[in-house]
């Protein structure tokens, strides 16, 4: 018996296979049989409560691998299973080891040949004993006991995500992964799989057998054992939408490539197969959607403590790490960067040299493009040289242009011909792959790629200021304002930095590193077709639905020229912004900052901006958003949602978290608001008391002060304040609000759940006849009970009150209060619509209702029930009352 055909193949497959009583046989046999082979004897009450997989756990940990393997067969054969003996004889033997031993040096080849996935190891055991926890949770039974089938790994480009599928593949093959779930495990690369055009799983499944003879008939057969994985799936940029028909259920039948990788994942090759499947995240929702229930997991790359261990490492000297890491942690874009481990290997490199030449680093680090313009030029000046040789300039220029090639046709791996058409030769490439600015492609033999794609983009932007697009030998590459356009626009979602790169390297301190390393550049000439281009954009009726304002935003704080920012804002009178992260907050305060003739500015802001950064920089940049609200005259309308920094006319989903001071000012200087929507808003104690505080002519009270926030607008009609605890400040809420010297003209308020509770009351009720405008009052969802509805019903029946509508829907009411609501029934002359739907209500309280509603004062036109939750006596009841009056004024929810 093979020692490693245990790890190999699972015990616990075995054991699932077998049927109850024979499990419970295998159970009973195992009691004797250890000691007839002459090993020790389990411990039986383990054994016996021992589920299969548990029985399988304690096989492997009470025998050697061998031991456990030939009590298991041997109590096969006297249960009368030998199928399963043959079978695992078969396995044994079989092609499955040759298999495990041909990946295992496949993918130790891969590890060992890429250079830059040494930069891993230069952290901490602590880190890889955290990223083994992470393979060995893959797959792992969910609560419910069912296993996990399919795992979608997100990632930016560069964050290690096929790193971490080549370890998956060696821990599998070397046994320590996976050693009972998968016999079979396929690695499938989507860079190579687009090259071809028609295939069959079959045929992918072949690729790994060096004799392509791979015995598919014995892979298949146990079809829940095998796992495909899928890497950088965006590379085919498909979105599994084709018909059902259109997929084929036979895997050895050749089908475009797209096809046969949507029949498997979405299961109609191998159903009972699992998959992982890794991706960039540009478009996950999609994927999600078109598959079976995934299971989703992000690699989110280094963490702010990988960072700056890896800083250390890096510069040795701690107080230079020290100093490094401080600089490039306040570029908040350039932080966020130095995740991926190649670019935080690039940016420490980069200031590493600047130090080593005496240079000042918080320049550089002030702007993202300057770091690249110093990491690029520095690979390409030769050591100990001041400038760079001709060869260098030439090795450069020809990137550049490769790169804007590559941008232009979505190419990030290229071929020798590739190089060649751009005035790279063969003997160029062991120079740039010394530089580590290339690097060769696992995919394809003699094919390469940049080490990230920013430095791609990077060097595609500075294409743009060495030659003019028409010189280039690829008629794609397209003109500088198609590449404005294209950016702006959000066109290609490949993309990300492009734009930005090319506004940073018009800044003069770039300027000066290209006229250092190249003479002649074309700066002024691309800064003259960037004002133009601006200038077209301007000139259409509405210019901000030309572009992607947050897209242009990061281009000028890139370029950060004030006199060039100022001209390019003035033009937008509308801006819509979609705030993810600290980045866009930062970008965005920046540009508001300018936009003097702005009218109308949306936002939605996604990021839960809660927890404070050590410098206050978040509140900071908050604030110079508020600031642009506060002193732009022009200003009508802000809406903002989703958001933990909320203000408008329309605040939904909010909380306001410290240093949102400024934020409050708005609404002391918004005379012209008309509507004031808090609902779902996270008004916390200390968030009402930053309201009320932020007006030097606020009273102590938190009643008088908001009085005062809110007389400043006479206009307001409607106020929504739900979804919030409102219990502390109810009484006070409600005086303000409902009073008709603080706000005249309000004529609805949403104080749905509110956990408003009878107390609340007294105060809704001593102000609703003082208020003659108020019209509409929702109270549904809070513990009003019928204490709360009595005194509601004292101020309902005053001959002031107005109220139209009345929502009392889900208050935990029970028939005690329908007297006192026909009460109001009968003498209301405007009441119309009420709604107690979702209360307790049995046929008692009906009765008292229905005889309101018979009365000849009674104005009501709707009285909303949910009669599904009512018992059958009283629903009967209705149904007659229904059909003695067609215009009876019950209704269903």
């Amino acid at each position: 018996m093979a020692s490693s055909f245990f790890p190999d193949f699972g015990l616990m497959w075995y054991l699932e296979e077998l049927k109850r009583d024979e499990f419970k046989k295998f159970k009973d046999l195992l009691r004797k049989e250890p000691l007839e082979l002459g090993l020790k004897p389990l411990p039986w009450g383990e054994v016996k409560r021992a589920t299969r997989e548990n029985l399988a756990k304690l096989l492997t940990v009470n025998f050697e691998e061998e031991q456990a393997w030939n009590v298991t067969l041997s109590i096969f054969h006297k249960i009368g299973r030998k199928d399963l003996c043959e079978k695992a004889k078969k396995e044994i033997t079989g092609h499955a080891k040759t298999y495990q031993a041909h990946i295992k040096e496949k993918f130790s080849n891969l590890w060992f040949q890429e250079a830059r996935t040494r930069i891993h190891e230069y952290l901490d055991q602590e880190n890889a004993r955290k990223e083994q926890e992470s393979l060995q949770r893959l797959f792992a039974p969910k609560r419910t006991g069912k296993w996990t089938r399919t795992v979608i790994l997100l990632g930016p480009q560069g964050v290690g995500k096929t790193t971490y599928l080549v370890k998956l593949m060696l821990a599998w093959a070397e046994g320590n992964l996976f050693r009972e779930r998968f016999s079979y495990v396929f690695y499938f690369c989507c860079q190579e799989l687009k090259q071809l055009t028609k295939t069959s799983l079959a045929a992918l499944i072949s690729r790994d057998w060096s004799d392509s003879l791979a015995p598919l008939q014995e892979i298949t057969s146990q079809p829940e054992r095998l796992l495909f994985i899928i890497d950088s799936f965006e590379e085919l940029k498909h979105d599994l939408n084709e018909p059902e028909s259109d997929l084929c259920s036979d895997w050895t039948e050749k089908r475009p490539v797209q096809v046969v990788l949507s029949s498997l994942l979405r299961k109609k090759i191998f159903p009972e197969s699992s998959l992982l499947i890794a991706a960039k995240p540009v478009y996950p929702r999609k994927l999600e959607l078109s598959l079976d229930g995934p299971e989703i997991r992000e690699l989110l790359g280094f963490s702010e403590t990988d960072r700056k261990l890896y800083f250390y490492t890096i510069f040795r000297d701690r107080n230079r790490a020290m100093e490094a890491f401080r600089l490039v942690r306040e570029n908040k874009q350039l932080f966020c960067m130095c995740q991926i481990p190649v670019l935080c290997w690039a940016v420490c490199t980069c200031l590493k040299q600047e130090m080593d030449k005496g240079r000042d680093l918080a320049p550089t680090c002030q702007h993202t493009t300057s770091i690249f313009t110093s990491f690029v030029f520095g690979l390409f000046t030769p050591k100990g040289a001041g400038c760079p040789d001709q060869q260098s300039q030439r090795l450069l220029k020809g990137l550049c242009f490769l790169a804007a090639e590559g941008m232009w046709t979505d190419t990030f791996v290229f071929s020798e011909e590739d190089l060649e058409r751009n005035g790279l030769c063969d003997s160029d490439i062991p120079a740039l792959l010394g530089l580590k600015v290339l690097q060769k492609c696992r995919a394809f033999e003699k094919s390469y790629a940049f080490i990230h794609m920013c430095i791609q983009e990077f060097c595609a932007a500075m294409f743009y200021l060495l030659s003019r697009h028409a010189q280039h030998p690829n008629p794609a590459v397209g003109s500088l304002e198609a590449l404005l356009l294209t950016f702006l626009k959000r066109v290609n979602v490949y993309w990300i930095y492009l734009g930005c790169f090319l506004f940073g390297l018009l800044r003069e301190e770039e300027q000066k590193k290209l006229d250092a390393f190249f003479g002649i550049h074309l700066a002024q000439e691309i800064q003259q077709k960037c004002h133009q281009f601006l200038q077209r954009i301007a000139e259409n009726e509405h210019p901000w639905k030309q572009v992607d304002f947050l897209a242009l935003c990061y281009c000028l704080y890139e370029m950060r020229n004030e006199d060039f920012v100022q001209w390019a804002m003035d033009f937008f009178q509308a801006v819509k912004l979609s705030i993810i992260d600290d980045a866009d907050l930062v970008v965005s305060a920046y540009c508001l900052k300018h936009c003097s003739g702005l009218r109308t500015l949306w936002v939605s802001a996604l990021h839960d901006f809660e927890e404070e950064d050590e410098e206050g920089s978040t509140a900071i940049h908050w604030n110079q958003v508020c600031s642009a609200l506060i002193t732009n005259e022009n200003l009508r309308e802000f809406r903002m949602s989703d958001s933990t920094f909320l203000y408008c006319c329309s605040l939904n989903n909010v909380s306001f978290p410290r240093g949102s001071r400024l934020f409050f000012e708005v609404l002391t200087h918004s005379p012209h608001l008309k509507c004031l929507n808090l609902s779902g808003t996270k008004l916390s104690r200390n968030a009402v008391k930053l309201l009320f505080s932020v007006c030097s002519r606020l009273s102590d009270s938190d009643c008088s002060a908001f009085s005062q926030i809110l007389r400043s607008s006479r206009k307001l009609l409607n106020l929504n304040v739900s979804r919030n605890y409102l219990v502390p400040g109810a009484p006070l809420l409600c005086k303000v609000l409902l009073n008709t010297g603080v706000v005249p003209l309000l004529f609805s308020c949403r104080i749905l759940k509110c956990l408003i509770t009878a107390a609340g009351c007294r105060e809704l009720a001593s102000v609703l006849p003082v208020n003659p405008n108020l019209r509409n009052l929702q109270l549904g969802y809070n513990d009003i009970e019928d204490t709360g509805v009595k005194l509601l019903c004292e101020g309902l029946t005053h001959p002031s009150c107005r109220l139209e509508i009345l929502g009392l829907g889900e208050c935990k009411l029970t028939s005690a209060c329908c007297q006192d609501i026909s009460s109001v029934l009968t003498s209301s002359k405007t009441l119309r619509i009420l709604n107690l739907g979702g209360n307790a209500l049995d046929l008692s309280g009906m009765v008292v209702l229905c005889e309101a509603l018979r009365h000849p004062e009674c104005t009501l036109q709707v009285l909303s029930l949910k009669k599904e939750e009512l018992d059958e006596e009283t629903q009967r009841f209705l149904m007659d009352e229904e059909k003695k009056n067609p215009k009876w004024p019950i209704i269903g929810e």
